[in-house]
């Protein structure tokens, strides 16, 4: 599974490497930001799903890397953002500085918006992706950023600093910051691999599990993380008063919720029509990952 995942992070990077603006082009600025957040680390999870579930549903992997780059185009623009002092405060992202501390906040809020934006320039041109699949791909892509998604997860996150909140609150923060763009990039690989709409159904379950599972070890890592290994300092939501599923279940109870969500994860996954696929393990990995 390493030697898949390093593989395709690969794959995934030397193509981010062609697509995104070369650094010297002006003005050069915002496109040495942009690469700086957007390339040289990171699981590329979000581009290995969408390229998963094309192959699940029969579809060549391949043929979705565009799409899962414009995704991961979009992931760095939602880690910029986050790291901003408006923001989650950040310095660190990756095991560098966040992109703030070396370009300044406003070329960084730029840089966000020109990996948005460009990211959408991709979608718009998808080679071997007729034009109502990519119409199609860009509404859900649009849907999952927006104030029904990761932005509105967002928006109650920052609304929930220094709150107590319950579970289910918790929850819809989990499932919209960062569930949403996992169930879009699932369900962008599938439509270019052509799956019908009981098929997409169950990847949106996927991916809001996924999800799920993804952010609670979050939690688990903010609190007993390896800080060298991570890349950023742990204790972080401690010190700005947030509430997480461990503040709120505890370690155990916590680790137990993660690991029913990846269980899901395992069922839909093996309803999926293709074999040929890596639904179920990449489920797996989110409860093993160290970083």
């Amino acid at each position: 599974m390493k030697e898949y995942l390093k593989a395709n992070a690969q794959m995934v990077e030397d193509r981010l490497n062609e697509l995104l603006p070369d650094a010297v082009v002006k003005p050069d600025a915002i496109h040495r930001a942009m690469r700086y957040s957007c390339l040289g680390g990171g699981k590329r999870l979000r581009a290995m799903l969408a390229m998963e579930a094309c192959a699940a549903v029969g579809g060549n992997r391949e043929a979705a890397l565009d799409f899962a780059c414009a995704i991961e185009m979009i992931h760095a623009y939602t880690l910029i953002h986050d790291d901003l002092p408006a923001m989650d405060d950040d310095d660190y992202r990756r095991g560098k500085l966040a992109n703030h501390k070396v370009f300044g906040e406003g070329i960084a809020i730029l840089a966000g918006d020109a990996l948005l934006t460009y990211a959408y320039e991709v979608l718009s041109s998808m080679a071997g992706v007729d034009s109502k699949a990519a119409l199609r791909i860009i509404n859900e892509v649009s849907t999952a950023c927006g104030s029904q998604g990761l932005i509105g997860g967002q928006v109650v996150d920052l609304e929930s600093e220094g709150q107590e909140i319950d579970l289910l609150t918790l929850e819809y923060i989990h499932r919209h910051k960062t569930g949403k763009l996992f169930s879009a990039a699932l369900r962008g690989g599938a439509i270019i691999g052509g799956a019908d709409e009981d098929v997409l159904a169950e990847l949106s379950l996927y991916g809001e599990n996924f999800g799920l599972a993804f952010q609670i070890t979050d939690d688990i890592l903010d609190v007993s993380g390896d800080i060298a290994k991570l890349g950023k300092a742990t204790g972080a939501d401690l010190r700005k008063g947030k509430s997480t599923s461990v503040s709120l279940l505890g370690l155990e109870e916590a680790k137990l919720l993660a690991e029913q969500s990846v269980d899901k994860c395992k069922r839909y996954a093996a309803k999926l029509p293709g074999k040929e696929h890596y639904l179920a393990e990449l489920a797996e990995y989110v409860l093993k990952r160290d970083s």
